[in-house]
């Protein structure tokens, strides 16, 4: 069970790296746009984050569900966000450093919030 929940974590910080490298390319660019690294980052982050807290709750139950909380309504919101925009030729400026402030404070929650495993 160790081994899975190590690979899930393993897979949910490279969801987020992929989410935030999307972003951060971007920077110096005019024009900005939901890219495949971001929609593929925002998505493996939020399915490997799932699967992370179920085999969580299947080991020793251990679980800061308000950590957890917080986490997924922000990694919803990331998702929703990251979708609707998908297809649009250019998102707003706003809208971009939404979406790389709240990536990068959802790692923040994950590492500043202290808990047992998540």
């Amino acid at each position: 069970m160790e081994i899975l929940r190590l690979v899930l974590l393993f897979i949910h910080i490279l969801g987020f790296a992929a989410l935030i490298g999307g972003l951060v390319v971007q920077l110096g660019v005019g024009d900005k746009v939901v890219n495949s690294a971001m929609r593929d980052g925002a998505g493996t982050a939020f399915v490997a984050g799932l699967l992370l807290v179920g085999v969580l709750e299947a080991g020793d139950g251990d679980v800061n569900h308000a950590k957890i909380g917080v986490k997924l309504v922000i990694g919803l919101v990331i998702l929703a966000l990251v979708m609707a925009n998908l297809r649009k030729p250019k998102i707003s400026e706003g809208l971009f450093y939404a979406l790389l402030a709240l990536s990068v404070v959802n790692v923040g929650v994950a590492i500043f919030w202290s808990s047992a495993h998540v």
